[in-house]
């Protein structure tokens, strides 16, 4: 069996051990804690104790504060002791990376230290080397030399370590014997892991982070099962997708990667890495954790896909027709447009909106009348639907409409119109199917047995099913459902259909980031269709400032879909930003400098920019970028293509036009339409 959670049927939290951070518990069923990072310089005392209130004030649990060097490491004891003077006993975080020396002064100063092991003693230089096992035994015996020291000193004053691994940062010995993998990520933790254990110290959290959403989820899945099989417990879990830029974009990324795993009951501790003002992470933090406070351990599995995916026993079985430690996307055929290899499709939902060419362009058409033309977005929803209605006026050539059955028979154009049914409605054959393509909704939660049996004896290649569940909790119904038609080798595409209630913004991208972005991580879904009731939307202020504001409900949708799809990297759409989320290591204003970029090459679909604030996080976090901005020095930025370095030390004020002739040498540059 190879188990990564406790039910995949319905929410349990995965039993973790505990933690003492401080006087705050982590894991062994604690509340699942919120933290962010703070963007001050460290050596300044003021400033660095004033945004920690800040984000104290707005909800963090834990703060985080770096310290690249002995003397921050040293100022440490400053702010700490600041804090404490104005009340303020939230435990501090340190965060390590190249320097050993600074995390054993920091260790007896703050309640926690986080150090990443691709470069706590390790060096990157992306060099492959051929170790023979020898070789690399006496690798592993210099680490922990080096490491062992760090161990005692937390054990001794009672400090709480992370052993934090990140996609982008894998050393040069773990990538030549595991390669760029979740695995080796897996591998890159255990090390340390192992010889904490040793030396009988176990007050530790781990994390797994990339800026890949499906490299972050397998890889905590991996050593969640690594745990278990190898020492027998779990540590307790920090969760995180590193760099997921800003706004929307951010927090769709965020959830995707974070919700994925706590929907299974994964996740001890938060963080949601936002180019933004750390306290903006807050809320976001708040909005995810909240989503499973309110929903019970022994929630009621549905009855219908259960055998399959539960063991007598109550634990995880093995038989699902997938492999969640491994991406493949489910086989399915083609009808029309949706299934086989054709990217996901987007269905906008226009049933409450006025039908012309003026609104379509919520949906990616533009109409321009004096040519008689539509311009379409790369954003372009693939079908409307439309409700009991159908447009009155000729549709884009790429758009196809989905209307309820019982108003389908009077569609003016069959060719470009197509019904929707219910199970009832299809089983009934109450209103005459489409020959080429028929769409049945299903909610999954109003499922029994003997109704799916006989809905799908009734399908035929003609249709695409329609998932969702009214229930709670949502994905994991309609993941068993997806589960059961692998098993039964019924092929037919599936849309997943999401329909949020949230009150905010924020809510409701994490609603739908969450449910959807979880199953396509795994490989199920042909298209994507969400819904919301926009008058219940209230905007949000943080700091006195409203943030997320929806404008346009329709295409609010519309691009959360496409931006779904692009997190998830099953549908490209638009330039794809790998931004850090500053810390008092950025070498330039950070989200400034995000912003001008964006203007500038947010038409570059396909491409992915990496802006990094200083060296730790760029290259080796960037390494999944086509093209890099990293801060090297006050006012200086290094220029990379990948992994390699094309122009050292530009001066800030002109490295954004050095960035896009660099796109344009590499062909990678159109102009702006």
């Amino acid at each position: 069996m190879q188990s990564y959670c406790e039910s995949l049927t319905h929410y349990q939290r995965l039993k973790t051990l505990e933690v003492r951070v401080g006087d705050l518990l982590l894991g062994n069923f604690h509340p699942i804690r919120i933290q962010t990072m703070t963007t001050t310089d460290t050596l300044d005392t003021q400033a660095t104790v004033e945004q920690s209130i800040r984000c104290i004030e707005a909800g963090a649990e834990l703060v985080r504060i770096t310290a690249p060097s002995k003397k921050e490491a040293e100022n440490l004891r400053n702010i700490r002791d600041e804090l404490r003077r104005r009340g303020y006993h939230t435990p501090l975080v340190a965060d390590i990376h190249f320097t050993p020396n600074a995390a054993e002064i920091a260790a007896r100063i703050v309640e926690k230290v986080r150090v990443n092991p691709g470069n706590y003693v390790d060096k990157k230089k992306f060099e492959f080397i051929a170790y023979t096992d020898a070789d690399y035994r006496a690798e592993i015996d210099r680490i922990r030399e080096r490491f062992s020291p760090l161990v005692k000193i937390c054990k001794e004053y009672g400090t709480a370590m992370r052993i934090g691994t990140n996609h982008g940062s894998l050393s040069d010995r773990i990538m030549s014997r595991y390669g760029d993998t979740p695995m080796g990520m897996v591998e890159s933790a255990m090390e340390f892991l192992r010889i904490a254990e040793d030396l009988g110290y176990y007050n530790i959290v781990l994390s797994m982070k990339s800026s890949n959403p499906q490299v972050m989820v397998q890889a905590y899945r991996l050593l969640i099962r690594q745990m278990q099989e190898e020492l027998g417990h779990c540590y307790p879990l920090h969760l995180g997708v590193t760099e997921a830029g800003d706004g929307e974009d951010g927090r769709i990324k965020s959830a995707i990667g974070i919700g994925a795993l706590l929907e299974d009951g994964i996740g001890d501790t938060i963080r949601v890495s936002l180019t933004e003002e750390p306290e903006y992470e807050l809320p976001v933090c708040r909005d995810l954790v909240k989503r499973y406070t309110s929903i019970q351990t022994a929630a009621t599995a549905l009855p219908v896909s259960a055998p399959a995916l539960q063991a007598d026993d109550g634990q995880t079985a093995s038989r699902l027709a997938y492999d969640p430690f491994a991406y493949r996307r489910r086989d399915t055929f083609p009808v029309g447009n949706t299934g086989g290899k054709q990217v996901p499709v987007v269905v906008a939902d226009f049933s409450a909106a006025e039908l012309s060419p003026a609104n379509l362009r919520a949906a990616g058409y533009t109409y321009d009348a004096p040519t008689d033309k539509w311009h379409i977005g790369d954003a372009a929803a693939d079908y409307l639907y439309t409700g009991n209605r159908y447009p009155a006026f000729p549709l884009p050539g790429t758009l196809r409409i989905l209307c309820d059955a019982v108003a389908w028979d009077e569609a003016p154009d069959a060719g470009k119109c197509f019904p929707l049914f219910t199970p009832e409605t299809w089983l009934e054959k109450a209103y005459r199917p489409s020959p080429l393509m028929n769409f049945i909704t299903v909610d999954v939660s109003r499922l029994t047995p003997e109704s799916w049996e006989e809905l799908l004896a009734a399908t035929d290649k003609s249709v695409i099913f329609c998932l969702h569940a009214s229930g709670t909790p949502a994905m994991s119904a309609v993941r068993q459902q997806i589960n059961d038609l692998m098993l039964r080798k019924c092929d037919n595409p599936v849309i997943l259909r999401v329909e949020s209630r949230a009150s905010t913004v924020d809510e409701q991208l994490i609603h739908f980031a969450t449910e959807a972005g979880a199953l396509l991580l795994d490989g199920m879904g042909d298209g994507i269709w969400l819904e919301n009731q926009p008058e219940g939307i209230r905007q949000q202020r943080v700091s006195g400032r409203t943030y997320l504001e929806v404008k346009d409900n329709r295409q609010f949708l519309n691009n959360t879909a496409f931006s779904i799809l692009q997190a998830t990297r099953t549908r490209i759409s638009k330039t794809e930003y790998i931004s850090c989320p500053s810390c008092g290591r950025t070498l330039f204003d950070l989200q400034e400098t995000t912003a001008k970029i964006r203007e500038v090459t947010h038409h570059l679909k396909g491409v992915k920019i990496a802006i990094m604030g200083c060296i730790v996080n760029g290259p080796g976090e960037m390494a999944d970028a086509d093209f890099g901005y990293v801060g090297s020095g006050p006012g200086k930025i290094t220029l990379y293509k990948g992994k390699e370095v094309i122009k050292r030390n530009v001066p800030s004020a002109t490295a954004v036009d050095e960035l896009i002739d660099l796109l344009k040498v590499h062909r990678a540059w159109t102009d702006p339409a």
